[in-house]
């Protein structure tokens, strides 16, 4: 083993050698070996022909550096397991499509000739190089292009604009390691405190679609970051917004007077403490009254007691409070508001699909990967889950062409039987027609709203042309 190392094989050429021989070694115990004898790890060049490995097929292979696609260079043929990829591109550009879960497995798409046109480059960077692109950027890169993005959504139909009606959160992203510059955050998940990033998003309360992330927050500034997304808001609307929803941990009352003295309604909970549930417990069942809510289930008709005026701690004036019991739990919710003109069913209902702001999470959890660490810095997470934020908006456009029947469709449902889809690319001297294979969702993108042709900037305008087998 260790002549053949002197010899310059890989652990993987050593462990195919002693395969044929009497005394075969995975890769991992061959691996171990050499490092108890003193061998670092093996640094040379690509080679030319393919790695030896199935499971790593290409990632020895020796490939152009990554470039601006030339298209007089271009196949005028070309087979590709990506060409669903490209139905979004009338829309919006994020390689977070493609469901790739690290960096590190990019490799699976560095021969596909649709993921690089994709992205009008003659081939992606490989793995050295996509670690390089969130170091040249910083939070105010990633702020402008949110802004951005939030203008082209309401002027889309993708975010609501007059009604500015937003859900808050945080989430907490572990980390599977010991890195000590981490804080720690209370991670769900593990149903503890544990090293992480915190990240905070808001979500349109009408079209229940992500609008704003951030990554780059400390637990000393956390309960500020309420404000970063007003100032946000009105420069990529200018206004403020109507009206945010928050639970109890999200901000400090102390905030939520800034909010009230800004014009900006809120709602959220207030804390159960021992002296607030004394209280409660002493109200007698006439003291409140039933709501009759506008949805379907067991728990339309809580019962509310409501005070117009309650003097809370830190908080400079008074507060609107709902004491609700019977929505489906034991202790009953103390809504506060410093909104008195909205109703009080309104105003239950409206905090009950603040929960929907979960779902949003859980599915770029499941579609996006953003549970899976990009880097221990905080900058670099900031990044990626503003990716989450432009694919969530990307796949919600891409929803709305194909018709009411995918009006409720998660992303990870439309991954799966549209970008995924094989096809064929098909250069000429002006246009790339993109025909995708036979499936059995293709009836659906034959009768949705796409655009016959679409001038792609990044492609010199050339004309995209979609045809369906």
């Amino acid at each position: 083993m260790i002549e053949l190392r002197r010899a310059g094989l890989s652990v993987y050429e050593i462990s195919a050698r002693l395969a044929a021989g009497e005394t075969p070694l995975n890769r991992t115990g061959v691996g171990q070996i050499l490092a108890e004898e003193g061998f670092g790890r093996l640094l040379r060049g690509p080679r030319e022909q393919q790695s030896i490995s199935p499971a790593t097929a290409g990632r020895d292979t020796a490939l152009p550096q990554a470039d601006v696609i030339d298209f007089a260079a271009f196949p005028a043929r070309a087979d590709t397991r990506l060409a669903g990829l490209l139905l979004v591109i009338p829309d919006l550009l994020a390689l977070k499509l493609t469901a790739t879960r690290r960096v590190s497995h990019v490799d699976d798409l560095l021969l596909d000739t649709g993921s690089a046109l994709f992205a009008g480059l003659a081939i992606l960077p490989r793995k050295s190089a996509l670690t390089d692109y969130s170091y040249r950027l910083s939070h105010d890169h990633q702020r402008r292009f949110l802004a951005a993005l939030d203008t082209t959504m309401i002027a889309s139909g993708l975010a609501t604009g007059e009604e500015a009606i937003f859900d808050l959160d945080f989430h907490a992203i572990m980390h599977w390691g010991h890195d000590p510059v981490l804080e720690k955050h209370y991670v769900p998940t593990r149903s503890q405190r544990a090293r992480s990033v915190l990240t905070f998003f808001a979500q349109d309360t009408g079209t229940h679609n992500l609008v704003y992330a951030s990554a780059d927050i400390a637990k000393a500034t956390q309960h500020r970051e309420v404000i970063t997304f007003c100032d946000h808001w009105k420069a990529a609307s200018g206004s403020d917004p109507r009206m945010l929803i928050t639970d109890q941990k999200v901000t400090t009352r102390a905030v939520l007077g800034e909010l009230d003295e800004r014009g900006v309604k809120f709602a959220t909970l207030r804390m159960r403490s021992p002296a607030l549930m004394k209280q409660i417990n002493a109200l007698a069942p006439a003291d409140f009254k039933t709501v009759t809510l506008d949805r379907p289930g067991r728990y339309s008709k809580p019962r509310v007691h409501e005070s117009a005026a309650v003097k809370l701690t830190s908080y400079p004036g008074t507060v609107r409070q709902l004491i609700v019991t019977g929505p489906g739990r034991d202790a009953p919710a103390v809504i506060i508001t410093n909104d008195q003109q909205i109703k009080t069913r309104a105003l239950i209902g409206q905090y009950a699909r603040r929960m929907t702001i979960e779902q949003r999470l859980a599915e770029i959890i499941q579609a996006f990967c953003a549970d899976a660490f990009s880097s221990t810095v905080n900058l670099n997470v900031d990044l990626d889950i503003m990716l989450c934020v432009l694919a969530q908006a990307l796949l919600a456009a891409f929803r709305a062409r194909l018709g009411a029947g995918y009006a409720n469709a998660t992303p990870d449902i439309l991954q799966r039987r549209f970008p995924d889809a094989p096809g064929t690319i098909i250069n000429t001297a002006d246009a790339i027609t993109v025909r995708i294979d036979r499936r059995a969702y293709s009836p659906v993108l034959r009768h949705a709203d796409l655009p016959a042709d679409t001038t792609v900037p990044w492609w010199g305008n050339r004309r995209l042309h979609f045809e369906f087998a």
